[in-house]
C-alpha cells in the first residue's frame, strides 16, 4: 500500500479493529443507495496511519473501482490551504492579518456597504476597513450569490463559477462594483474572502497562487497530487460524480477539474487526494511541522485554529449550516466550542472544513486524531455523510 505516512496496527493507536469494521458496511450502504459513487477514508492517530480504505467506484458509469490515490476536486477545502499560505507570509512580515485588504488589493479599498434594509439600493461608507482577518474568518461583508436577497443575486454564485468566468483582475472589478452586505467585522457570512486573499497573496509574492502554494506548501509536505488542475498524465485517477443528485433526483454536474480556471481561486479551485490532505492536516495537528519540515510556527497554527468570532459578530448565518451549529470560526476552519451541539460527535477544540463537492476533513487535537474523507457527492446528502463519519470514526476510539 502506498501510504501517506507510517502505518500502525489500529489497536496500537487506540482504534478498536472490530468497531472499525462498521465503517465499510455503512459506506457501502450509501453507495448501494445511490448516495455516493465511491469514497476514500483515511484515519491517523498519534501521527500514524490506522485506516486507509477505498470504497465503490472512481467512475460509477464505467464501473471503475475507486483507488486510494484517486484525485478529487476539493472545493472549499482549498481555503485552509490558502490560509496557511497567507500565514506563512505573515510570519515573514509580508502580509499582516489585521491590515486593510485595500493595502494588498487596492481595487476593493473603497467598497461601499449596503444600508440596512435597503438590499444594496442605498449604500453607506465602511465604518472600518475590511481586514485580511475578515477575509479569513468570513466577516468581510462579501458573500456568495446563494442567498435569497436581490443583493445576493448580484454576486457571483461561487468561487468555481467566478474563476471559470473572469481572470483575477476582472473578478476584482466585479466585486468592487458591488456593495458589501454588512459592515466589516459585524457579521459572519460565507463568501469570496479566500478568493480575494489568494489574489492578495499573488500581489505580495508576484507569482500565481498555484505556483506559490506548490513551492512553499505542497512540495515541502510531499503533497504530490495537490494542484489547481489535474494534469493530463493523472486524469485516469480523477474521480467522477453521480449524474443524478440522490436527494433532488435532478441531474447534477461537477466541473471538470482537468480543465484550468481563468485564475487560481483560493476559495475552491484545488484538487487533491486523501493521502495528500492527510499530510496537510497532520502538519496542523503537529503545530506546523511534518517529517522534519516546518511550514508554520506552533503559535501561528494555534492562532489559526482558535475561535476568532467574538460577541460583536452576528452569527445568524453560521447557525444556518447543519454541521457547524455550536462552532465558532478560525482562519479558514470551523472550531468546535463544546462537546455538545453541532449535530455530531466531537471534542472541544476540534477544527474542520469541507468542500461542496463532498470532501471533508477534521482534526481533533484532544484525541490526536486526523480524518480525511474524499468523495464526489456534491448534493445536500453531504451534510449527513459528515455526521455519519463522526459517528463511525469516534465510536471506534478505545
Amino acid at each position: 500500500m502506498n501510504a501517506p505516512f507510517p502505518i500502525s496496527e489500529p489497536h496500537a493507536l487506540g482504534l478498536l479493529p472490530g468497531r472499525l469494521e462498521r465503517i465499510g458496511p455503512a459506506l457501502y450502504a450509501e453507495i448501494a443507495a445511490g448516495a455516493l459513487p465511491g469514497a476514500v477514508l483515511a484515519i491517523a492517530r498519534h501521527g500514524r496511519l490506522g485506516y486507509y480504505e477505498a470504497f465503490g467506484h472512481l467512475d460509477a458509469a464505467a464501473q471503475t473501482p475507486m483507488t486510494r490515490d484517486a484525485i478529487f476536486s476539493i472545493a472549499s477545502m482549498t481555503k485552509p490551504l490558502v490560509s496557511v499560505g497567507a500565514l506563512m507570509l505573515c510570519e515573514e512580515g509580508r502580509l499582516m492579518v489585521n491590515e486593510p485588504v485595500g493595502k494588498y488589493v487596492p481595487q476593493l479599498a473603497r467598497m461601499q456597504v449596503a444600508a440596512p434594509q435597503c438590499d444594496g439600493a442605498a449604500t453607506v461608507a465602511q465604518t472600518r476597513a475590511m481586514t485580511i482577518e475578515d477575509l479569513m474568518r468570513h466577516t468581510a461583508g462579501l458573500s456568495y450569490g446563494r442567498g435569497a436577497t436581490a443583493l445576493h443575486a448580484r454576486y457571483p454564485f461561487s468561487s468555481d463559477v467566478a474563476a471559470g468566468t473572469w481572470v483575477g483582475r476582472e473578478f476584482l472589478e466585479q466585486l468592487a462594483a458591488l456593495p458589501l452586505h454588512y459592515q466589516p467585522g459585524s457579521a459572519w457570512e460565507y463568501g469570496f474572502g479566500f478568493d480575494v486573499l489568494g489574489l492578495a497573496i499573488e500581489a505580495v509574492t508576484g507569482m500565481p497562487l498555484s505556483r506559490y502554494l506548490d513551492e512553499r506548501l505542497f512540495a515541502p509536505l510531499g503533497m504530490r497530487d495537490t494542484a489547481f488542475t489535474v494534469p493530463p498524465e493523472k486524469t485516469g485517477r480523477y474521480a467522477k460524480a453521480l449524474p443524478i443528485d440522490p436527494v433532488t433526483r435532478e441531474p447534477q454536474t461537477l466541473r471538470d477539474g482537468t480543465q484550468p480556471h481563468k485564475f487560481d481561486c483560493g476559495g475552491g479551485c484545488a484538487v487533491s487526494t486523501a493521502g495528500d490532505y492527510l499530510r496537510f492536516a497532520q502538519m496542523l495537528l503537529n503545530g506546523g511541522e511534518l517529517d522534519g519540515v516546518r511550514v508554520l510556527g506552533r503559535k501561528t497554527v494555534e492562532y489559526m485554529t482558535s475561535d476568532h468570532i467574538g460577541p460583536e459578530v452576528d452569527t445568524t448565518k453560521l447557525r444556518d449550516y447543519p454541521n457547524i451549529n455550536g462552532y465558532g470560526f478560525g482562519l479558514g476552519v470551523a472550531v468546535r466550542r463544546a462537546a455538545g451541539m453541532g449535530g455530531m460527535l466531537s471534542s472541544p477544540g476540534e477544527f474542520h472544513w469541507a468542500g461542496s463537492t463532498g470532501t471533508y476533513f477534521w482534526v481533533d487535537p484532544a484525541e490526536a486524531l486526523v480524518v480525511v474523507f474524499m468523495a464526489h457527492a456534491p448534493g445536500a446528502i453531504r451534510y449527513y455523510h459528515r455526521q455519519l463519519l463522526h459517528a463511525l470514526v469516534l465510536q471506534a476510539l478505545d
